[in-house]
């Protein structure tokens, strides 16, 4: 990846995250205020969830800062992992938010089993849950776009963590709701809801995860990628059965290494700019920072084999 690009991806990628910064941080003092004027214990949680969002969202910053340096001496293959990393904090912070989710709805619903009652809240309570649900929901779909666009699994990370305060915002609608509406005995609503929720978490922490466990050892980009890498290599005059094919992940970019068979005949300059035409067309298919080695042989040799 050139430095502009990196420059570039990083702007974007730290403009989308310092946006969600400022919004959790406005959306936590507004859930706060409304769960302490709203006697709403769940809102209070949910503020205290929204906050847990402003530490993914500077893990994130954080990890631009690093993944975005270019190569060097010491990283010849640039310092994506990085990112890896970050995204990797970011799903097991997800799947901490489902574990207190749980197991705080598990000890609520205990709880009102053995007679306790929930505090009814106030309607301030209710207009705070609707309006994190509308705000959550649209930061995860603005998070999704801008990580898909610069394909950045931190940055789509952080945006499922945006969608798991949405879904906890909907327990806690839920709660809320049946109190305000249907009367203090419905508050056990809120826990019933809070528990399945904490699983659609579970769900998405797991998906992320297994993503990162696949670049960090070495998973390959799949049998489609390498399919598609071996057309490509086939289009380009005078290359002849592109084969060994390996691929991987570093961070944003992948790392791609092939052999192909050239004729004997061939001299060396045009072997070397045939190279080349295969280096662009694979970075033009997979993106700019692509790592691709070529490994030019003699087409005896195929014969041979």
């Amino acid at each position: 990846m050139t430095c502009s690009t990196c420059t570039k991806r990083e702007q974007q990628a730290r403009t989308v995250t310092l946006q969600g910064l400022i919004i959790n941080l406005l959306l936590t003092a507004v859930k706060f205020a409304a769960g302490i004027f709203g006697r709403s214990a769940a809102m209070v949680a949910d503020a205290v969830h929204s906050l847990s969002d402003t530490a993914t969202d500077i893990v994130v910053l954080v990890s631009l800062r690093f993944s975005s340096k270019p190569a060097d001496e010491d990283h010849a293959y640039g310092h994506g992992r990085f990112e890896t990393l970050a995204t990797a904090v970011i799903a097991l912070a997800l799947a901490a938010v489902g574990v207190k989710i749980l197991t705080g709805g598990i000890n609520t619903i205990a709880s009102v089993a053995q007679g306790h009652s929930l505090p009814a809240p106030g309607f301030i309570a209710l207009a705070a849950a609707l309006l994190s649900i509308m705000v959550k929901e649209w930061l995860y779909r603005y998070t999704v776009r801008a990580a898909k666009k610069i394909d950045s699994q931190a940055l789509l990370a952080n945006a499922w963590h945006h969608r798991s305060d949405a879904l906890s915002s909907i327990g806690t609608l839920a709660g809320i709701s049946g109190a305000y509406f249907l009367g203090p005995k419905w508050t056990v609503l809120d826990p019933l809801a809070a528990v399945i929720v904490s699983f659609f978490i579970f769900e998405a922490s797991w998906q992320i995860l297994k993503g990162v466990w696949q670049e960090l050892s070495d998973g390959s980009l799949g049998q489609q990628a390498e399919q598609e890498i071996s057309a490509l290599c086939a289009q380009i005059p005078h290359v002849v059965h592109p084969h060994d094919i390996k691929t991987r992940r570093i961070g944003p970019n992948a790392a791609i290494e092939l052999h192909i068979y050239v004729a004997d005949e061939t001299p060396f300059v045009q072997v070397h700019a045939v190279t080349e035409q295969v280096e662009d067309a694979l970075r033009n298919r997979f993106g700019a920072g692509t790592f691709v080695t070529v490994h030019p042989e003699p087409l005896s040799t195929q014969k041979r084999a």
